[in-house]
């Protein structure tokens, strides 16, 4: 059985209505909002020095001091309002609070950056039906817009996943929902007061701009063309089903030389050939793990840390090349049995001839395609997983300083070498040769199917 609500926050932004939903919760008893309480530059509300004897130096010294304090009220329901740019130090304790109930506000994005944009003009931010509304238009910047509604969407997405991960259930609504008293009834009955009959809004405020938008913002064509351009809907995003990967810390290397370098290979990438220049420059050390590379890096101040894409259709090949090599007969089987690449019997593999070789990795380049969307049942390989999701996976422990290209390495290698004080770097070996057949067309295409975020990402041409 769930237990009781002892508490509530409510997640909103500024302009989507969360003054007038405090003022309906504040008018039934035994129910009481603090206002902002995390806000870094207010104390609940404007001009306010301290809340719950608490001060302001007091609570950003240890908020969570703040956080007992509110929710220290038996017989009550206390909550306050918390906004994206609140103090991220309470986050995780709101969201592991399950008897902390969860009320998600919204309002059209436009509509609130506007709102925004007009109560500054005019430092009119709430009105009541004895006051006048102060004439004002706001001027819409594009930049500003798109910087403000990612981070709130972030914020939104990230409550979202935190309520999904800990099986908690948020209550959801939009501006609209806020004079409702039917919404505004339900909304306390699910916080368990079913001893109230009706909750009406309260009336104590009144919206402050019921105008067209063509009216509230000078630029208003200039505001319709950008919107236009942006994507609401996602129509344009490349799905990503591909498993999450680890930093990988065990496969860096650590040169001596300079400075010091931190090499973080990419599976299928040029790693041999970076891995001798390394060695040929003097001592390298390996087999790291996150507690000894921190100690390495507090001792190499100055050091440098770096990767190498290669090209997705060569690194497809090396996988595909590895799989024919390899001793991997059983993943060789399942390929031939389930994912419709017609390998020959192992003994043959050897003597394919390219014709053969070509038609074999095409039906490959199909099945990594699936396999990076979770179409099949074999997991995604570090030697062919994407690069993008691998460097996601480095930055989950600490992101390279430098991305280099291996198209361009003989060149910034020298500079890598010279940015980490190395003064006479060695010559890098070279290149691996790759078939003349990967530059077939059916092949290009084939691979930007399977690698999309790839080539999105890092710019990769159709020929290698």
């Amino acid at each position: 059985m769930t237990q009781p609500f002892r508490s509530f926050v409510i997640f909103a932004e500024m302009r989507t209505g969360s003054n007038l939903l405090e003022a309906t919760l504040n008018g039934v008893k035994r129910v009481t909002c603090f206002g902002e309480a995390f806000n870094p530059y207010m104390m609940g509300w404007p001009d306010k020095t301290e809340l719950k004897g608490i001060t302001m130096a007091e609570r950003d010294a240890d908020p969570h001091r703040l956080l007992a304090a509110i929710f220290d009220k038996p017989n009550h329901l206390p909550g306050f309002r918390y906004f994206h740019d609140h103090d991220p130090r309470v986050f995780d304790a709101i969201m592991e609070d399950r008897a902390c109930a969860k009320i998600v506000l919204t309002r059209n994005p436009v509509d609130s950056y506007v709102s925004t944009a007009l109560a500054r003009a005019t430092n009119q931010w709430k009105l009541n039906e004895t006051e006048t509304p102060i004439p004002a238009a706001a001027r819409f910047d594009a930049e500003e817009f798109r910087q403000v509604t990612g981070e709130i969407e972030a914020f939104q997405l990230k409550v979202l996943h935190r309520l999904q991960v800990t099986g908690q259930a948020g209550f959801w609504l939009g501006y609209e929902d806020l004079r409702d008293a039917e919404v505004m009834t339900g909304l306390l009955h699910w916080l368990g007061r079913t001893d109230l009959e009706r909750v009406e809004p309260a009336n104590d405020q009144v919206p402050q701009n019921p105008r067209e938008l063509a009216e509230k913002v000078e630029n208003f064509d200039e505001m319709q063309a950008e919107l236009a351009r942006l994507d609401p809907f996602m129509l344009r995003k490349i799905p990503n089903f591909e498993p999450r990967k680890g930093p990988a810390v065990p496969s860096f290397l650590g040169a001596e030389a300079g400075k010091g370098l931190i090499f973080m290979p990419i599976k299928g990438g040029p790693s041999d050939s970076v891995a001798r220049w390394l060695r040929a420059m003097g001592e390298v050390s390996a087999d790291f793990n996150q507690n000894s590379l921190r100690q390495w890096k507090r001792q190499h101040v100055g050091h440098r840390s770096f990767t190498v894409l290669r090209h997705p259709l060569l690194r497809a090949w090396a996988a595909f090349d590895s799989l024919l090599r390899g001793r991997n007969a059983e993943l060789r089987q399942i390929l031939r049995d389930i994912h419709r690449v017609a390998l020959p019997p192992d003994a043959e593999l050897a003597a394919m001839e390219d014709s053969r070789k070509a038609e074999l990795f095409a039906a490959f380049l199909d099945f990594l395609r699936r396999n990076l969307n979770a179409q099949t049942t074999l997991p995604c390989y570090p030697g062919w997983a994407s690069q993008s999701e691998v460097l996601a996976g480095f930055a989950r422990f600490g992101a390279p300083d430098m991305v280099l290209r291996e198209s361009d390495l003989p060149r910034d290698l020298n500079w890598l070498a010279a940015s980490a004080g190395i003064r006479a770097p060695a010559d890098l070996p070279d290149p691996e040769p790759f078939p003349d057949f990967l530059n077939e067309q059916e092949l290009r295409g084939a691979a930007k199917k399977a690698y999309l975020r790839d080539y999105v990402a890092f710019g990769f041409g159709g020929q290698p």
